[in-house]
């Protein structure tokens, strides 16, 4: 089973965007996106490699489990 590893900001935008998450606002070096049904924002910072935590909890927000996330990767 392929393991969630770091990526990059951009490559993450285009999975929240694949996922029905759209671009809200923009502070500081953190990027907040939102969708329908989500309790709270989706934030992602600005950095080469988004640590694998930071993808965990974002994950946790959208409702989406480590299994779909990748094979979602593997599409885009």
């Amino acid at each position: 089973m392929p393991r969630i590893t770091p990526i990059s900001w951009k490559k993450f935008e285009k999975f929240l965007f694949f996922v029905g998450c759209k671009f809200v606002r923009e502070k500081g070096d953190h990027r907040i996106y939102t969708r329908d049904g989500l309790l709270r924002p989706v934030v992602v910072p600005q950095e080469m490699a988004l640590p694998i935590f930071i993808i965990r909890n974002n994950l946790r927000v959208l409702g989406i489990s480590p299994d779909e996330y990748l094979a979602i990767l593997e599409k885009i």
